[in-house]
């Protein structure tokens, strides 16, 4: 395996897990938002919603920079 075969394999894999991480956060999902009431209170993330919401970040950034690496990787060689 070479490096451009590594590193779309880590762009694809970072992108679907990013994608499955922002469908698991439930942010303003209430019962209420479902009869029409928006439900907006704010509240500090704790436990396993910050969690998942860090883990959001780190694979966006793992995300963006795998796509950087992947267009200036061509200009190198």
């Amino acid at each position: 395996m070479n490096i451009n075969s590594i590193l779309q394999i880590v762009t694809i894999g970072s992108a679907v897990l990013m994608i499955l991480a922002i469908l698991l956060q439930q942010r303003g999902a209430s019962l209420g938002a479902g009869f029409g009431s928006t439900g907006e209170l704010y509240t500090t993330r704790r436990g396993i919603d910050k969690n998942l919401f860090e883990v959001t970040i780190i694979l966006a950034v793992i995300f963006v920079l795998s796509i950087l690496v992947g267009l200036i990787l061509p200009v190198v060689k």
